[in-house]
């Protein structure tokens, strides 16, 4: 359920509706925007606002109840896009946000150089996973923490911020004390006591899709963490599993324009998992920025060969660069933009212009 206020409510008449719901024992999350304020109402009954007597409280225009098994994260809740603050870096502004680094922090050398040469070809934002989750036991499953503080060491050096994946509850402070963004992996979706924890933490939240999950239930998943108190989460598509063996995963490029409507949260875009092959990503990126995605997160290895970890769908600094400029070029045909050093910047629009 949610209250919708007047365009002239005050922050009293805000004040009252929270005191009424939490006496009918819900919980109110508030969200304000440019030209109303609205407050849902999350509880373990069915809500009846015919008996709760909340449009007689000052300041409200209506109540209604939200269809959707997602409440927080739908449309009615927010009509207008959220905007997820990680530094200086805005998820779901004008900006395509560019994630890049390795699928797994391996030395000091190869982050460090990594991370030097994906800001220099534009990228805004920093990944590399210090735990790994790996299907097989006898994996690479990570450096752990001595993975974590080479991330906040190249974070450092470079000023890009930090997105790695946190596996367990336990795990969150530790994992949240370096990074600056906290990943869901597509394994944990529906890891319900981990979404509970990294809603209760100060950080902002990437949500991965579960390979076989549905948008429904995914959008759910993400209904745990704004449940919990933190309303900056965004949507990763990662490819999702069907018959298809050609590539790694199933691209949902539908998923971006279906959740575009459905719900107000960011949506990232990962083609190197989405394929598993490095030649297919630059195209499927290039889709997504097409399709509105509001960010992608690729793999860039400085020797994807010799990679402990998802080598094949790593690209070359140098494959990366030429994805940036091309990549910018999409988005400006689309009214978006995407950032890249000004030398670079002047080569992708002189090639466009040709």
């Amino acid at each position: 359920m949610i209250v919708v206020m007047r365009w002239d409510a005050t922050d009293e008449d805000v004040r009252g509706v929270e005191r009424r719901l939490a006496e009918l024992g819900f919980t109110a999350h508030i969200s304000r925007g440019r030209e109303r304020t609205v407050v849902g109402a999350i509880g373990d009954r069915p809500p009846d606002p015919d008996a709760m007597g909340l449009e007689s409280l000052p300041g409200v225009e209506r109540v209604m109840l939200v269809q959707h098994s997602f409440k927080l994260a739908s449309r009615d809740f927010r009509a207008e896009p959220s905007r997820v603050r990680v530094g200086d870096v805005v998820f779901g502004g004008d900006e395509v946000v560019v994630i890049a680094g390795p699928c797994a922090v391996e030395s000091r050398e190869q982050i460090l150089e990594t991370a030097a040469a994906v800001r220099a070809a534009g990228a805004r934002m920093l990944r590399g996973g210090a735990f790994k989750p790996r299907t097989s036991p006898y994996s690479f499953q990570g450096l752990e923490e001595e993975g974590l503080k080479l991330l906040a060491e190249a974070r450092e050096r470079t000023g890009l911020p930090v997105v790695t994946e946190v596996m367990s509850p336990e795990a969150v402070p530790l994992v949240a004390a370096y990074a600056d963004m906290l990943q869901i992996g597509a394994r944990n979706m529906q890891n319900f006591p981990l979404l509970r924890a990294v809603g209760r933490v100060g950080r902002p939240v990437m949500l991965k899709r579960g390979p076989s999950a549905t948008i429904e239930e995914w959008l759910q998943a993400a209904e745990y963490i704004l449940a919990a108190g933190n309303d900056q989460v965004v949507l990763c598509e990662r490819g999702i599993r069907t018959f298809e063996t050609a590539t790694r995963n199933t691209l949902d490029l539908n998923a971006v324009p279906v959740l575009k409507e459905w719900t107000h949260l960011p949506v990232v875009v990962d083609p190197s998992h989405g394929t598993g092959k490095w030649r297919w990503v630059k195209p499927m990126a290039l889709a997504a920025v097409a399709a509105g995605a509001d960010a992608l997160i690729v793999e860039v290895h400085p020797q994807p060969s010799r990679a402990l970890s998802d080598g094949s769908q790593s690209l070359t600094p140098k494959n990366f660069e030429d994805l940036m400029r091309e990549a910018a070029a999409v988005a400006r045909a689309v009214g978006r933009r995407l950032g890249l050093p000004a030398a670079a910047d002047a080569r992708g629009a002189g090639a466009v212009a040709r």
